[in-house]
C-alpha cells in the first residue's frame, strides 16, 4: 500500500502507515472500538458518522465482506446495519490482505475502494486508544501520499454538523404492513437490526418517520400504538424538533409507551428535563457491563456514543434504570409510574451480545397492554452461607490429559478461600507442585494442612472424618478430583458427613459426563450435540455405528482427554477399539464423525444469581477430528463473523443456564465450514487445560473467580485482578492474538504411532503472544522446541522424504505442521493445501506470507543484498512476521549461526528496529491497568511500560580461552568478589528467574516449583523479580507471583532483549532445568551476568570428557569410558570393557537417545541415534555395572562449599532413568561407609567446580564401592521431593546463596526423622497406544507422585496406589512372568507371601515350573503368546482378557530396549490396556508383597504437619 499518514490535533508527530483502503483523505473525530468481530456491521452503523474508527483488535479483514446485494424479506441488505459506510476513515494495525469465508463476497480494501473510504495500517493501534484514552476523542486527518504542504483547515470537528439529520430518512416508510401492533420509529440514524427486531421477531407495524417528523401535527396520519426513539451519530441537542414531539407523546393521556436506545436515551432524558454531557472519549465496543438497578443483575451490552446522560439532573418522577458497572455512567432512564423507559447500549446487538434483547419484549408487552411481570432480586446476596473449612481435592500425578494446569487451578483456588479466611485442607499426593507447599507469606497464602495420599474415595472419607470440613472443592483436580466427588456423593458418604459440594452440583456434572442425559437436557433448549449413542457391549456397538454410518468415533465414557478413543471405518475396526475402550470404562459412546469441521471452544462463567459471561473464545487450527489438547488453538477465534461468533455465545450461556453451572466450564462446538450450522461437541463442568490456557491469554484469573463464585459471591462484586478497579463481570477485549502450541514427546518410545486423533497424546504445551498471526506462529515453534528458530519446512529436519508430501499432509500427525509448512515453501498453494488438510485458508495464507518472506531470503542468500534498500522496513516487516535474528542468519549464510545471529542483532539496532513491550490488561487499554503481565512485539512503537536503567550489568571478565570445540559457547567467569557491595543495586534493578518452559518427560511442574521458589524468595529479601516463561499451565506465569512476567520466548535473543531493557543485575539459569541451563553459556558469551556457578563451570559438568577428566584428577572414582570418534573405536572399548555398555549424549535433558547396548548391532544403531541428538557435541560410551544400586544427592553449595544436602536412594537398581527411579528418602539401606564416601566425592566436585547455587549427582554403588555417574549444575527433579520431605526449601538457601546474600545452612539431622518418603513415578502408557511399558535408561514417566509413613513400606505401597496403581482384590488371580533365574530366586519368598495370602498365582511355563520344582508353590500355568491374537484358552493373553488377572508381575532379563515384538511385550501391553496393575522390576515386585504381606493397605490419614512434628519431638 502507499505511504499514509494520521496527524492528530494534540500537534503530536503525524502516525505513519501504509493505505488498503481509498487513496483519499478524510477528517473526522478519531474513536476507538474493542470489539474482537464486527467490522462490517461498525463500520456500517450510523452512530459512526464522521469519525475516523481505531479497531484495537490487531487483526482485520479476516473474514472479508459479505454481498451487499443479498437483502433481507423487508429489502434490507442482510449483512449490514444501513446501505453505505459511515465511518470517516478506518485505522488498524494489520490488514489481513487474504480473507477466508464461506460468506464472504470482496475483501475489506475493496470493499474501502467502492465507498471511497481511506485506511490505513502498521499503526501501533494500542499507543494510540491509549492516548485518546486519556487526553479524550482527538480531531484527526487521515491522508494517503501525504505532500510537504500542511492544509489550512486541516482539522474539522463532525460535532459541529448536524449528523443526526444526515443519516436519518428522508421519506416514512412502512415495515410489517400486515401486523397489527403499530409503533412509529424516530430516526436519527437506525440500524437496520432494530427494523428486523421489530417486525420479525416481534411482529410489530413498524413505521420509520424522519428526525424532524411533527408528532403532534402527524401530517402523515400514522395511527401509533408505541413510540421507539433510534440511536444515532452526535450532540442530542441539536435534534430540538425530535424533542418537540417526545415531549407532545410525553404529555398524552391514557399514556402511550416509548422507549430509546442509544441517541433515544438522551434524546428522551433532555424531553423529561434532564440534562446531557459529552464523555471524554465515550464507550464503544461490545463488552460494556451494565447493571440492572432493579435486580442488581449485570449484562454484557454493545455500546457507540459519545454523549451520556447527567443522572443527577433527572426529575423527580424519573429513575436511572441501567448503570455502566466500570464507569458508573448512566446507562438507562425509566418513568416511575408510566411506560416510559429508554436505555444507552445497544439490546438488538449488531455487532454484540444479545444478552438484553428481553427490553425489546417489555416494550412491545407495553404497547399490546399486556401486563408486565414483576421483576425482583433474588435474595441470593442475603442468603449468603458461610464456610469454616473447606477440602480441596487435588488432581495427583501429572499424566498426559492432566498436567500442570491443576497446579495452577489449586493455587489460585488457595489463595482466594484464604482471602476469605476459611482454613483450607489440601489432599494432593503430587509433591513437585507448588500448592502442596506449606511456606506462607501474605502475598502467597498455603494451604493450612496437606495430605499426601492416594486421591480415592476412602481416602478422601477419612479426612472428611477426621478433619470436619463444611465443604468441599472438586472442580480444581481434573477429572481425577471430580471422579471421586461423583463417587462420594452417590453413595450418600457426602451428605451424611454434611459436607457440601462447592460450586456446579453434582447432577449437574453428570448430565454434562453422562452423554445420554447430556444430549435429553440439551434437547429441551433446542440444542443438539453430534448424532451419538452409547453402548454397553460389542453388539450395541455396532448396532449404532450402522444407525450413524461408517465412519465413527469411538469414546470411553467418564474418561479423561478422550483416553480409549479412536476412529473406526468398518466393523472390523470397531469390535479392536471397543474391547479396549471397555477395559476402561463400562459404557461407550458412538459418535458422529465431524472431521473437517471448525472445532471452537467458549469459557464460561456463571454465579449463582445467574450473571453470565464468556471469558475467552478459541479456534483450533486444526479443523475437527484431532483431540482439542493435541491441537494448535488460537485466541480469539480468527475467522468467525460477528453473526456465528454471537451466535455461539449465545448457546453457550444457554446451555450453562440450562445446565445449572456455577463456577467456571467450557463448551466445545464443531461449526460446519461451509454454512452457520453447528452441534455442540461437549460442556466441561470443572476447570480444565482449556481454563488455564484462557486465563493466561486474558489476563482473566478463572480459577480463582470461580472459587470465589463456589463460596456464593456474585461476579459484580468482585473486582478485576489487573485493573483492580472495574467488575470482573466483563467479558475481556484482546487487543493481541494468542497461539497454544502442543508439545509431545512421541520419539521417547518405540511402537509408538505418531498419528493424532481423538485421544490426546501431547505432554506439554506452549502459549505465544503477538499481534500477528505470523508472529506467534514462528514464536510458538521456538518455544516449543528450542532447536527451531521458527516455523521451517524442509529445514526444520521434521519432514520426511521417505513419504510422499501429500501423505504427510493429509493425516494429522506431532509433525503435519512442518510439512505443511515445506508445501508451501515448495510453491504449493493455499487451495491445495486445504483441501488435503482442511486446515482453514486463512491460516494457510499467513503459513504462505512466511514462506515467501523466507524464500526472497534464501534466494537472495545474503546479508548486505537483502538489506540494500529500505533496510528498516524491510527489517521490521521481518521481525513483525515473526523471524529471529538466527533466522535471517541462517537464510543469510552467515555461520556459525551464533555469531550470524550477533551480526544480524547489530545490524538490526543499528536501524531502529528494536522490539516494544505491550500489557495485556484485559481492557484492550480501554482503562488504565497497572500491570505486570507483559510481552514483546515488533508490531508497535511504543512501550507500555518505563525501563529502570540504563543498561544491565554486564560481564567484561573474559579470563578463558576455551579449546576449539566450545569458541562458540561459554565465555564468562564468577564475579563472587564483587558481589557485596553491588547487593543493593541488585535489589533494585532486579533479577531475571528463567522458568521451566513447556512441560516435557524429563522436564515438568518441579521445575516449575523451583521457579516459583526462586522468585518469592527474592520478593521476600527485597529484590525486584523478573521472570520470563512461555507455559501457560504454571504457577510462575500468574502475574501475582514476580514483579514483572515476561511471557515470552527463552531464546538468547528475546532473553537479552529483556535483560537490556529491565537493566537487571543478573539472571538466574538453574531453577528451570534444562533449556535455561543450556542458555548459560551463550548468555555469558553476550555479556550477561550468569547468577551463581559461572557458565564456565556448567560447561565443565555438563561436558562428558572435561567432567570426566576433572573426576581422575580429583581421584574420584567413575565407571570406565571413552568419547567417541568413530564407531570402530567404540566398539573396541566395549569388547574390552566387556557388555553391556551406556551410549549417553552431552547437554541433553532426561536421557534423550541414551540406551543401553548389549552386544555390537545395538551398539552401532544406538550410536547413530545419539549422535543425532548431539551435533557437535561428543557423545560418551561408559561400561554399565550391573545390579548396582543408584544414589542420589541433591545439595546447596556456596562459593564451593556444601551448605546442605540430602542422599535419597533408589529402589530399582541401576539401568533405570532417576526420574522413573522410586526413590526413598532418608535412605533406608546404605552403608555408613557408602554414605561417608559419597559426602566426600560431593565436596570435592563442589569445591572444584567451585558451585553456588543448587546441583544434583548421581551416584552408583555395589557393596562398599561408590562411583559418581553424572553431576547437575542446576536444581533437579527431586529438590521439592527433597525440600518437602525435610522440612527445608533448598530453592530458597540456593537462591539467598546465589544473590550474594549472608547464608546459613539448615540444620537438619537426618538421624532424627522418624518417618520416610516415597517418590513414585507416573506413567501414561495407557494413551501411548504400542508402547511398551518397561523401564530403561531413557525416560518415559510423565509425573510423580510422593507419600509418607512411618515405615519405608508403608510409604511405598501408598505411592504406588497414588499413581492410581490397582492392588488386586483377595483371591484374584495374579499373573507372573520372570525372566531369570536369579530374579526367580529374590522373588520367590513374595511369592510363597502371595500364595499365603490366598492369591490364585498363574505363570508362564519357564516361571511356572521354576517354582513348582523348587518351592511346590501352587501355580497354574499358561502359554506364552507369539503375536497379539495369540488368546486362546490357557494362554497368558486369555487370561488377562477374560480371566479376571488382577496384577501382573512381568520382569524381563535386562535393560535392552529390543525392537521385535517379545511375548514379554505383548503380556505387559495388554496389562495396560486393559488396565491391570503391573510391575515390571522385582525390586518393587518385592517391596509389594512385603507391603500387602503386612497388611498396609490400610493405612491411617496424616498430614504433612503430623509428620514434620514427630521429627520435632
Amino acid at each position: 500500500g502507499d505511504i499514509a499518514h494520521l496527524y492528530l490535533a494534540d500537534g503530536s508527530a503525524p502516525i505513519t502507515g501504509r493505505s488498503f483502503g481509498a487513496n483519499t483523505s478524510a477528517k473526522g473525530e478519531v474513536v476507538f472500538n474493542t470489539g474482537m468481530v464486527g467490522y462490517p456491521e461498525a463500520l456500517t452503523d450510523p452512530s459512526y458518522r464522521g469519525q475516523i474508527l481505531v479497531l484495537t483488535f490487531p487483526l482485520i479483514g479476516n473474514y472479508g465482506v459479505p454481498d451487499e446485494g443479498i437483502k433481507d424479506a423487508y429489502g434490507l441488505p442482510e449483512y449490514f446495519e444501513s446501505n453505505q459506510i459511515h465511518i470517516a476513515g478506518l485505522v488498524v494495525s494489520s490488514y489481513s490482505w487474504e480473507h477466508s469465508h464461506w460468506a464472504a463476497h470482496k475483501s475489506l480494501a475493496k470493499w474501502l475502494k467502492d465507498n471511497n473510504i481511506p485506511g490505513i495500517y502498521g499503526v501501533d493501534t494500542r499507543a494510540l486508544t491509549m492516548k485518546i484514552r486519556s487526553i479524550g476523542a482527538l480531531l484527526g486527518n487521515l491522508v494517503v501520499n501525504p505532500s510537504d504542504e500542511i492544509e489550512s483547515d486541516m482539522f474539522s470537528d463532525p460535532n459541529k454538523r448536524h449528523l443526526a439529520k444526515e443519516v436519518s430518512t428522508k421519506e416514512v416508510k412502512v415495515y410489517g404492513e400486515q401486523n397489527t401492533t403499530s409503533v412509529i420509529a424516530y430516526d436519527c440514524g437506525m440500524k437496520f437490526n432494530i427494523i428486523r427486531y421489530f417486525v420479525d421477531t416481534h411482529q410489530v407495524k413498524l413505521t420509520v418517520v424522519p428526525f424532524d417528523y411533527d408528532l403532534e401535527a402527524n401530517p402523515a396520519n400514522i395511527q401509533w400504538d408505541g413510540l421507539f426513539l433510534s440511536n444515532g451519530p452526535g450532540d442530542p441537542s441539536m435534534c430540538p424538533e425530535t424533542i418537540k414531539s417526545i415531549q407532545y407523546a410525553l404529555k398524552l393521556e391514557p399514556p402511550r409507551p416509548i422507549f430509546g436506545i442509544c441517541l433515544g436515551n438522551q434524546l428522551l432524558a433532555l424531553a423529561a428535563g434532564a440534562k446531557t454531557y459529552k464523555l471524554k472519549y465515550g464507550n464503544r465496543g461490545m463488552n460494556q457491563p451494565c447493571i440492572d438497578l432493579r435486580t442488581g443483575r449485570c449484562y454484557i451490552t454493545p455500546q457507540n456514543h459519545g454523549f451520556a446522560v447527567d443522572t443527577k439532573s433527572l426529575p423527580s418522577e424519573w429513575k436511572q434504570l441501567f448503570m455502566n458497572a466500570n464507569d458508573l455512567t448512566n446507562e438507562g432512564i425509566v418513568h416511575i409510574n408510566k411506560p416510559f423507559f429508554s436505555v444507552q447500549f445497544h439490546p438488538e446487538a449488531s455487532g454484540g451480545p444479545l444478552d438484553t434483547a428481553f427490553l425489546f419484549d417489555k416494550f412491545v408487552g407495553h404497547v399490546r397492554k399486556e401486563t408486565q411481570p414483576l421483576v425482583l432480586q433474588d435474595g441470593l446476596s442475603f442468603m449468603k452461607k458461610t464456610y469454616k473449612k473447606v477440602l480441596l481435592v487435588g488432581s495427583g500425578g501429572l499424566s498426559i490429559g492432566q498436567a500442570g494446569e491443576f497446579d495452577y487451578s489449586g493455587s489460585q483456588c488457595i489463595k482466594a478461600l484464604k482471602e476469605e479466611g476459611i482454613e483450607v485442607i489440601l489432599i494432593n499426593p503430587n509433591i513437585a507442585t507448588v500448592q502442596t507447599s506449606s511456606e506462607k507469606s501474605d502475598t502467597t497464602p498455603a494451604a493450612d494442612k496437606v495430605y499426601f495420599l492416594p486421591i480415592r474415595p476412602h481416602v478422601v472419607m477419612d479426612i472428611i472424618r477426621k478433619e470436619k470440613p463444611d465443604g468441599i472443592i472438586v472442580s480444581m483436580g481434573g477429572q481425577t478430583a471430580l471422579n471421586v466427588g461423583v463417587e462420594l456423593w452417590n453413595s450418600g458418604e457426602l451428605q451424611k458427613a454434611g459436607v457440601e459440594v462447592l460450586g456446579t452440583q453434582i447432577p449437574a456434572i453428570e448430565a454434562t459426563e453422562d452423554r445420554e442425559i447430556f444430549s435429553q437436557k440439551l434437547a429441551e433448549i433446542g440444542e443438539s450435540i453430534a448424532l451419538s449413542y452409547s453402548a454397553t457391549n460389542i453388539d450395541e456397538a455396532l448396532e449404532a455405528a450402522n444407525k450413524i454410518g461408517y465412519p465413527i468415533l469411538v469414546r470411553a465414557a467418564f474418561a479423561l482427554g478422550g483416553l480409549g478413543s479412536g476412529f473406526a471405518a468398518d466393523d472390523e475396526e470397531l469390535k479392536d477399539l471397543a474391547a479396549k475402550a471397555f477395559a476402561t470404562s463400562n459404557q461407550i459412546l458412538i459418535d458422529q464423525d465431524l472431521r473437517g469441521w471448525k472445532e471452537l471452544e467458549y469459557e464460561v462463567v456463571r454465579d449463582s444469581s445467574d450473571n453470565c459471561i464468556t471469558v475467552c473464545n478459541m479456534e483450533n487450527f486444526d479443523p475437527l477430528g484431532v483431540h482439542t489438547g493435541d491441537s494448535i488453538v488460537v485466541a480469539p477465534s480468527q475467522t468467525l463473523t460477528n453473526r456465528e461468533y454471537f451466535m455461539l455465545r449465545k448457546t453457550a450461556l444457554k446451555v450453562v443456564r440450562h445446565l445449572g453451572i456455577v463456577g467456571e466450564c467450557n463448551i466445545q462446538y464443531a461449526l460446519n465450514p461451509k454454512s452457520e450450522k453447528y452441534c455442540i461437541i461437549e460442556v466441561n463442568a470443572r476447570l480444565s487445560r482449556s481454563s488455564a490456557l484462557a486465563s493466561k491469554a486474558t489476563g482473566y484469573p478463572l480459577a480463582y473467580v470461580a472459587t470465589k463464585l463456589s463460596l456464593g459471591k456474585d461476579l459484580v462484586t468482585i473486582r478485576n485482578s489487573v485493573t483492580k478497579t472495574t467488575t470482573a463481570c466483563f467479558e475481556p477485549s484482546l487487543d493481541y492474538c494468542v497461539l497454544k502450541m502442543p508439545r509431545w514427546d512421541l520419539k521417547k518410545f518405540n511402537r509408538v504411532s505418531n498419528k493424532l486423533g481423538s485421544s490426546m497424546l501431547s505432554v506439554g504445551e506452549v502459549m505465544a503472544i503477538g499481534r500477528t498471526f505470523e508472529e506467534v506462529m514462528q514464536k510458538a515453534c521456538r518455544m516449543v522446541n528450542p532447536a527451531l528458530d521458527g516455523i521451517e519446512g524442509a529445514g526444520s529436519g521434521l519432514t520426511s522424504d521417505e513419504i510422499p508430501l501429500e501423505e504427510q499432509l493429509s493425516t494429522p500427525t506431532d509433525t503435519r505442521l512442518f510439512a505443511v509448512q515445506r508445501a508451501l515453501e515448495e510453491g504449493w498453494g493455499v487451495d491445495k493445501v486445504h483441501d488435503l488438510t482442511k486446515i482453514d485458508k486463512w491460516f494457510l495464507s499467513k503459513l504462505q506470507n512466511i514462506a515467501s518472506m523466507r524464500n526472497a531470503l534464501v534466494k537472495s542468500g545474503n546479508l548486505e543484498r537483502s538489506f540494500a534498500d529500505n533496510a528498516a522496513d524491510r527489517m521490521r516487516t521481518l521481525k513483525i512476521a515473526g523471524f529471529s535474528d538466527r533466522q535471517i542468519a541462517n537464510y543469510s549464510n552467515l555461520l556459525p549461526l551464533q555469531e550470524g545471529a550477533a551480526q544480524v542483532r547489530d545490524l538490526r539496532k543499528s536501524l531502529g528496529v528494536t522490539p516494544c513491550v505491550k500489557q495485556i490488561d484485559t481492557l484492550a487499554a480501554e482503562f488504565p491497568a497497572n500491570t505486570n503481565y507483559l510481552y514483546m512485539t515488533y508490531s508497535g512503537n511504543h512501550d507500555d511500560v518505563s525501563s529502570s536503567f540504563d543498561g544491565p550489568v554486564m560481564d567484561s571478565t573474559d579470563s578463558f580461552t576455551p579449546r576449539k570445540e566450545f569458541q562458540n559457547r561459554v565465555r564468562s567467569v564468577s564475579m563472587a568478589e564483587k558481589r557485596h557491595d553491588a547487593v543493593q543495586e541488585s535489589k533494585d534493578r532486579g533479577v531475571v528467574v528463567l522458568g521451566c518452559g513447556a512441560y516435557c518427560i524429563g522436564s515438568s511442574v518441579e521445575f516449575d516449583w523451583c521457579a516459583v521458589s526462586a522468585v518469592r524468595q527474592l520478593r521476600k529479601d527485597g529484590f525486584k523479580s523478573i521472570i520470563i516463561n512461555y507455559n501457560p499451565e504454571t504457577v510462575s506465569t500468574d502475574y501475582d507471583e514476580s514483579d514483572r512476567l515476561y511471557f515470552e520466548e527463552m531464546s538468547l535473543e528475546r532473553v537479552l532483549d529483556i535483560y537490556e531493557r529491565e537493566g537487571a543485575a543478573g539472571v538466574v539459569v538453574s531453577v528451570g532445568g534444562q533449556i535455561p541451563n543450556n542458555l548459560a553459556g551463550p548468555l555469558a558469551e553476550s555479556g550477561a551476568h550468569i547468577l551463581g556457578t559461572s557458565a564456565r563451570d556448567i560447561e565443565r559438568a555438563e561436558d562428558r570428557r572435561q567432567f570426566s577428566d576433572m573426576l581422575d584428577d580429583l581421584g574420584v572414582k567413575q565407571p570406565q569410558w571413552s568419547v567417541l570418534s568413530s564407531k570402530d573405536e567404540a566398539v573396541e572399548f566395549s569388547n574390552k570393557v566387556g557388555f553391556p555398555v551406556l551410549v549417553r549424549p552431552s547437554f541433553v535433558l532426561s536421557g534423550a537417545a541414551m540406551r543401553v547396548a548389549s552386544d555390537e548391532t545395538e551398539l552401532r544403531n544406538f550410536l547413530g541415534l545419539a549422535a543425532d541428538v548431539a551435533d557437535d557435541k561428543p557423545v560418551v560410551v561408559t561400561k554399565f555395572i550391573l545390579g548396582a544400586k543408584e544414589i542420589e544427592f541433591d545439595g546447596v553449595a556456596n562459593g564451593g562449599k556444601i551448605l546442605n544436602y540430602a542422599i535419597g536412594e533408589h529402589l530399582e537398581n541401576a539401568g533405570v532413568h532417576s526420574g522413573d527411579a522410586t526413590v526413598i528418602l532418608p535412605a533406608q539401606k546404605l552403608y555408613v561407609g557408602t554414605i561417608r564416601q559419597i559426602k566426600k566425592s560431593a565436596a570435592a566436585i563442589a569445591k572444584a567446580l567451585n558451585i553456588t547455587g543448587p546441583f544434583n549427582i548421581q551416584f552408583m554403588g555395589i557393596e562398599n564401592d561408590v562411583m559418581v555417574i553424572e553431576c547437575n549444575l542446576r536444581a533437579s527433579r527431586t529438590f521439592p521431593f527433597v525440600s518437602k520431605t525435610l522440612n527445608a526449601n533448598f530453592i530458597s538457601l540456593a537462591t539467598r546463596a546465589m544473590c550474594g546474600l549472608n547464608v546459613t545452612p539448615y540444620n537438619i539431622s537426618l538421624l532424627d526423622i522418624d518417618y520416610v518418603c516415597v517418590k513414585a513415578p507416573m506413567f501414561s502408557f495407557t494413551r501411548l497406544r504400542g508402547a511398551d511399558p518397561t523401564l530403561g535408561v531413557e525416560m518415559a514417566s510423565t509425573g510423580e507422585v510422593a507419600c509418607f509413613g512411618d515405615d519405608a513400606h508403608g510409604a511405598f505401597l501408598q505411592s504406588l496406589l497414588a499413581t492410581g496403581f490397582k492392588l488386586p482384590k483377595d483371591g484374584a488371580p495374579v499373573l507372573i512372568s520372570i525372566a531369570s533365574d536369579p530374579f526367580r530366586h529374590e522373588f520367590a519368598q513374595s511369592a510363597q507371601t502371595l500364595s499365603k495370602m490366598g492369591f490364585k498365582l498363574l505363570g508362564t511355563p519357564g516361571t511356572a515350573s521354576f517354582y513348582k520344582d523348587n518351592y511346590g508353590l501352587d501355580i497354574t500355568e499358561v502359554t506364552k503368546p507369539v503375536d497379539k491374537d495369540d488368546s486362546g484358552p490357557g494362554s497368558a493373553l486369555d487370561a488377562i482378557k477374560e480371566g479376571g488377572v488382577e496384577l501382573v508381575i512381568n520382569i524381563s532379563e535386562g535393560t535392552t530396549r529390543r525392537d521385535e515384538i517379545t511375548a514379554g511385550y505383548l503380556v505387559r501391553r495388554a496389562a495396560v490396556d486393559f488396565g491391570i496393575g503391573l510391575i515390571t522390576n522385582v525390586k518393587c515386585a518385592v517391596w509389594l508383597a512385603i507391603a500387602m504381606g503386612k497388611g498396609m493397605q490400610t493405612f491411617k490419614a496424616k498430614s504433612i504437619s503430623e509428620f514434620y512434628s514427630l521429627h520435632k519431638n
